[in-house]
């Protein structure tokens, strides 16, 4: 199955704010927050794992994945501005 790239790629600060990740699509995404998210756990992050997993099944839609995605960065306070 291909992998949707979505429409702005999202970029995160990592590893402490030293470097940053460019998040293109919902596997990445998935990727990301469960290897180097700084805080697993809270509504949001629970709610972008279940989008990404949901858009890499064909459930749902790939822009709903990064949106809750955007909405998890915001609130993990890692959203690159």
């Amino acid at each position: 199955m291909p992998t949707e790239i979505w429409q702005t790629p999202i970029e995160i600060a990592v590893g402490g704010g030293d470097h940053f990740k460019s998040v293109k699509n919902s596997r990445e995404a998935l990727a990301t927050l469960m290897t180097c998210w700084p805080e697993k756990g809270g509504k949001s992050f629970a709610i972008a794992k279940r989008a990404c997993m949901k858009s890499l099944s064909g459930e749902a839609e790939h822009a709903a994945a990064a949106r809750a995605f955007l909405e998890a960065a915001i609130e993990a306070g890692i959203l690159r501005s």
